[in-house]
């Protein structure tokens, strides 16, 4: 190709060029006379094949996978800017372009921008926390939300403001690239890293080196659809990473079986409980320092072999349904170069259970005399003002770091004895509270239809009236989870909840008329207790919701046996009976 075309429209060139002459070739059709196509090198070259081998089967890519061919999202960045300069937001292809640097236009549920970031295991410092707080003052809604990928949000950024917002988190050493659309998300971890007396391994140059990998390679960037990664180091707070694409579990494997005993990674792969599926063990365990290596081989062969013409079967999990595991690994170690190391379950030690309630209230650290607090944050979200002071709180009284988890709080660690009280106090004068609750620690809910144009209903007001109901009105001996999600797409992961409940229209009268409202399911788990809930009501009015999750919990109170656990009590039930206890308690 001649010096006239820039080098995004040599790769574009490329891809089409390679992807008619696969055309040509499936049909039979003799190709025009012409020299040679050159195979198709650099970073996305990988991605344009695989588009260019749907074409061939006779199979239409979708509009995302047309967009990105014709320009990626990463290379969007001057016209993000002109954008901001005339103060108008993304329409049509650039919607998914603009994402690719974290920013989310959200509207018609707020006619504005999100901003969602990278923090590597949701670990950041004080001064960082702080920043962040003076960004969303100055330039969002004056507040930010935890996600349930242990992660922050900014929201209610106006057009002009995309672009200060992305440059002012870099200069926090922050980051929101590849946060959204088709990428990679957000790398979590366990929350206690480093500090934790029950764990086998510290994640958090785990989470940070493939962090940075994945911002340092281009090819990472030519995914399907997102796709998640956890790290589990067997901590007191888990990662839930049977919910992620790949998940590690730091395990302790015995002598005697071949390997070096020690600490290894477990690979579970297939998460997405959005479809109803937990990732599943391979039988592979990796040594630590082989993790990046074999997460980038898995997500090259991701790339090569993820549908491209259906955005509803583009997930790691239909690969793994349609070549069934062994295919798949089969491509992933040809891609790393080598075997991968298999290992019986009985090499392998029992992991420590993680403790449900352990985000919440004070714990002592494997460090002595020191301690982490665990701050609940009402569905994730913080005004710039408490931001401030829990960055005080940190910086004063603590070792400097703020500790986002996946249940949408936050942990100060490097709390000395003698500064316990201090410390809850000052959350506590925060309007914020360290009491750790089964109802407080459990309860967990998405943006909702305030700030998510997917949403059928506002998913944090109804956990917030749930948590206010039945706070007074049911003692719980013990852990209870509470997902509330608006969408089928299920942030909020309501299939995992004890009681989950997803978003509906719920009619009210003969001429269409509907409120906000839930499908309400019970008896979720994960980890060692992995189950999908099922559906026990439908259409429930968000008004009703927190008098009907009250019934459900004071009929499993009364009626459950010895022991028996929330999500056990509903999966020994049947539905009809499960709402004929409901009924009468």
């Amino acid at each position: 190709m001649g010096a006239d075309f820039t080098t995004d429209q040599k790769r574009y060139l490329e891809g089409f060029v390679s992807g008619a002459k696969a055309v040509q070739i499936a049909r039979s059709a003799p190709a025009p006379a012409a020299a040679p196509v050159a195979e198709m090198t650099g970073p996305d070259a990988a991605s344009h094949r695989a588009m260019a081998r749907f074409e061939a089967e006779g199979r239409k890519l979708t509009p995302e996978e047309k967009a990105k061919r014709e320009e990626l999202g990463l290379d969007a960045y001057d016209r993000i800017r002109a954008a901001a300069r005339e103060g108008v937001f993304p329409k049509g292809p650039d919607l998914l372009r603009w994402k690719y640097h974290g920013l989310f236009h959200v509207a018609p549920a707020q006619d504005s921008y999100m901003c969602r970031m990278r923090i590597p295991g949701g670990i950041l410092t004080h001064w960082q926390f702080r920043g962040v707080a003076d960004i969303a003052e100055r330039h969002g809604g004056g507040y930010t939300d935890i996600t349930t990928r242990a992660n922050l949000q900014i929201r209610e950024i106006a057009a002009t403001d995309g672009i200060a917002v992305l440059e002012g988190l870099v200069s926090l050493g922050l980051t929101a690239k590849g946060s959204g659309a088709d990428n990679i998300r957000n790398v979590t971890g366990t929350p206690t890293a480093g500090i934790d007396p029950q764990e086998l391994l510290d994640t958090r140059p785990l989470a940070s080196a493939w962090h940075h990998y994945i911002l340092n390679s281009r090819d990472m960037y030519g995914l399907p659809r997102k796709f998640n990664v956890a790290f589990d180091g067997a901590g007191t707070i888990g990662a839930l990473e049977d919910t992620n694409d790949i998940g590690f579990q730091a395990v302790e494997v015995m002598d005697g079986f071949g390997v070096a005993p020690g600490v290894w990674l477990r690979l579970v792969l297939g998460g997405i409980t959005g479809h109803k599926d937990f990732a599943r063990d391979t039988g592979i365990v990796v040594r630590p320092d082989e993790a990046v290596d074999v997460t980038a081989a898995i997500v090259r062969a991701f790339i090569d072999t993820g549908d491209r013409t259906d955005r509803k079967k583009a997930r790691l999990k239909y690969v793994l349904d349609a070549l069934g595991f062994d295919g798949f690994l089969k491509l992933v170690e040809a891609k790393l170069g080598r075997p991968f190391t298999r290992l019986a379950a009985a090499a392998v030690k029992p992991r420590a259970e993680p403790d449900r309630l352990a985000h919440l209230g004070v714990h002592p650290q494997r460090q002595a005399g020191l301690n982490y607090v665990g701050v609940a944050t009402p569905v994730g979200r913080m005004s710039v003002a408490q931001m401030r002071g829990l960055a005080d709180i940190s910086a004063r009284s603590g070792d400097g770091d703020i500790r986002l988890t996946v249940w949408q709080n936050l942990l100060i660690s490097g709390v000395a004895d003698a500064d316990i009280a201090a410390v809850t106090d000052a959350a506590e004068a925060l309007g914020l509270t360290t009491k750790a609750t089964p109802l407080q620690a459990g309860i967990v809910a998405c943006t909702g239809a305030k700030g998510c144009r997917f949403a059928a209903a506002d998913t944090k007001g109804t956990a917030r009236a749930i948590l206010a109901h039945c706070e007074e009105r049911v003692a719980l001996d013990g852990p209870v989870n509470i997902h509330v999600t608006g969408c089928h797409n299920s942030c909020a992961q309501h299939y995992i909840g004890d009681i989950g409940l997803i978003g509906a229209r719920v009619p009210v009268n003969d001429d269409g008329d509907t409120v906000d409202g839930y499908h309400i399911l019970v008896g979720g788990g994960f980890g060692s207790a992995a189950a999908i809930a099922r559906e026990l009501y439908q259409n429930v009015p968000a008004d009703d919701a927190p008098a009907v999750v009250e019934r459900l919990l004071k009929s499993w109170k009364a009626h459950r046996t010895p022991g028996e656990t929330f999500a056990d009590f509903t999966r020994r039930l049947d539905p009809d009976a499960l709402k004929a206890l409901a009924t009468a308690a």
